[in-house]
């Protein structure tokens, strides 16, 4: 063997020398080793030792020598992919597997070489690759997703991306709209559905890489909550934007919330099933915008009275007109009416208000220009800045004093008194405001106030947010945030499909489900295409500029040619 060889060789101590032996003795991988080889691991240590190599340095270097150098070079010498290894293995140590490299690691002081996995085999002086198994379609990519809906989606709201990237980061910002626009293309979906939705949508392609896993998005929802003054600054970037001139309209609405360990959840006594517990959401709506500006949730026991400043002050309402119905009278947030000089109200009082018989609202002066079945009456307050309006439609006291009637005669209660008394306030509204308006703006700003029923409407039907799917406060707190831009979004799209004039032929429910018909596909892993639809969806996604339309063929100058005689 070439034990003798080594120590005649070597310039190194005698004793080194004998444990060096023994160590070779003791591993079966030096029978190995051939002429190559050893005249490599003599220049080696040579080298080693002229730099002072210590003993520690070297047991560890002589190891990585033995364990290395047992491969023969013909097998050594096989073509292989780069940057791989070949290492023996079985009883014998005469199977060869071909390793990939994948870097190295520090390893007290030294730089040591990482290998990965097995990639393939040298066999009968052949490299042979392991044969990587077919995925099962499972585990394939996704090459047929939703385009139209989520494209429209993220063309509409890029602007609320980047308010949220002011208060959350990249991340944080990216689930939260992706949520927004999944619950708005899936009405009804669960928070476990989502990572199934995002990954059949475009938005995985347009936004890849946002995490929404069931336990991802649970968790996530409950920091939001813990963190609710992100929400409140965000409300204020929005609130910030209100235009003076605009009109706030101000309102709640009940969500049913079976949960028993949350404090948001109560019983209310607006609750539509009796016993059942809900949790209030308070809204403000830009009617000139036409969409949702903040929202706040409150217990649902809460009275509307009791909520109102808060909601005006937490928020940074601090200009505009809000129009509220009888349940937010603006004496319940007056310190924040004197506080801020652009925030004005406009405000119905009840019927039985003393303001009324003492400016006698009920005896109308005048007939409304735009409109010849309604009759008014403006009137200041005296020693205040506030004015009083009074308006009475013909066609609604026609139909109160009709409902009345009826009552009456079921119940047997008709009296020609109450019927006297009732007549005067029978289709009619006062309205209280520190704004001197016209005549014919106060009536069009509380007339459109029905707008924030269709915001509620929406709310709860289009995007199916009825009730709550979580339990905690912190994590209602974080799906009532995704519910709120998922609503901006819902007024949006509302907004581009009416000016389409879609909604003359369709609901918004049709046109939805139509977007979604719309998908792209991928084949043989190329660029994505447009599947083909019908002529209508086309025609859909071409109005809202999701399609370039075709282009006119030029018409082609002069005459038609006559056709020839036969």
């Amino acid at each position: 063997m070439y034990y003798t060889y080594w120590l005649k060789n070597l310039r190194i101590p005698h004793l080194l020398g004998i444990n060096m032996i023994r160590f070779c003795i003791s591993t079966s991988k030096i029978r190995q080793i051939d002429d190559f080889s050893c005249r490599n691991f003599i220049n080696f240590f040579e080298k080693s030792f002229e730099y002072s190599l210590n003993i520690s340095n070297f047991a560890h270097k002589l190891d990585y020598i033995f364990y290395v150098m047992p491969i023969p070079q013909h097998i050594l010498s096989v073509k292989r992919p780069k940057n791989t290894i070949v290492t023996c293995y079985g009883k014998n140590k005469d199977y060869y597997a071909v390793r990939q490299r994948v870097g190295c690691k520090y390893d007290a002081g030294r730089h040591l070489p990482k290998n990965g996995p097995t990639i393939g085999h040298i066999i009968d002086g052949k490299y042979v690759p392991i044969k990587i198994p077919v995925p099962t379609v499972s585990m394939c990519d996704v090459d047929l997703k939703d385009w139209a809906n989520v494209s429209l989606c993220d063309r509409l709201f890029q602007d609320i991306l980047c308010d949220l990237k002011k208060v959350y980061n990249e991340s944080d910002s990216l689930k939260f709209y992706s949520i927004a626009i999944l619950r708005v293309c899936n009405p009804g979906i669960k928070d476990c559905e989502l990572k199934e939705a995002y990954d059949d949508s475009f938005l995985s392609e347009t936004y890849p890489g946002v995490a929404l896993s069931r336990n991802t998005v649970c968790e996530f929802l409950n920091n939001v909550g813990k963190t609710c003054s992100h929400i409140v600054r965000f409300m204020r970037l929005r609130t910030e934007a209100v235009n003076m001139s605009h009109h706030l309209l101000v309102d709640g609405t009940l969500k049913t919330d079976t949960s028993k360990v949350n404090s948001l959840s109560d019983f209310s006594r607006k609750a539509r099933l009796k016993g059942a517990r809900d949790i209030s959401v308070l809204y403000a709506f830009d009617l000139e915008a036409r969409e949702p500006v903040c929202s706040k949730c409150y217990p649902g026991n809460m009275l509307d009275v009791t909520a109102y400043e808060s909601f005006i002050s937490e928020n940074h309402i601090t200009k505009g007109i809000i129009v509220s119905d009888k349940g937010f009278p603006s004496s319940a947030a007056e310190a924040q009416f004197k506080a801020n000089p652009d925030l004005h109200y406009l405000n119905p009082l009840k019927r039985n208000a003393k303001l009324i018989e003492r400016y006698d609202m009920l005896t109308f002066t005048g007939i409304l220009p735009s409109n010849s079945n309604i009759t008014y009456r403006k009137e200041k307050c005296k020693g205040t800045k506030k004015w009083l309006y009074s308006f009475r439609d013909a066609a609604l006291a026609a139909k109160e004093e009709q409902d009345w009637l009826k009552n009456a005669k079921k119940d047997s209660t008709y009296s020609a008194e109450v019927l006297a008394e009732k007549q005067k306030s029978f289709g009619t509204i006062v309205l209280e405001s520190d704004c001197d308006l016209s005549i014919e703006n106060a009536y069009a700003a509380y007339a459109e106030r029905w707008e924030i029923e269709v915001v509620m409407r929406y709310y709860k039907s289009a995007c199916q947010f009825d009730d709550t799917r979580v339990q905690d406060d912190y994590s209602v707190i974080g799906s009532e945030f995704c519910d709120f831009l998922a609503t901006v979004l819902t007024f949006r799209l509302i907004k581009a499909f009416d000016g389409e004039k879609l909604l003359e032929k369709h609901t918004y429910k049709k046109v939805m489900a139509t977007l979604k018909r719309a998908k792209k596909i991928r084949i043989d892993g190329k660029d994505w295409q447009l599947i083909k639809v019908a002529p209508s969806v086309t025609d859909i996604i071409q109005k809202l500029g999701l399609l370039s339309l075709p282009k006119a063929e030029p018409k082609k100058r002069g005459r038609k040619p006559k056709p020839k005689n036969v």
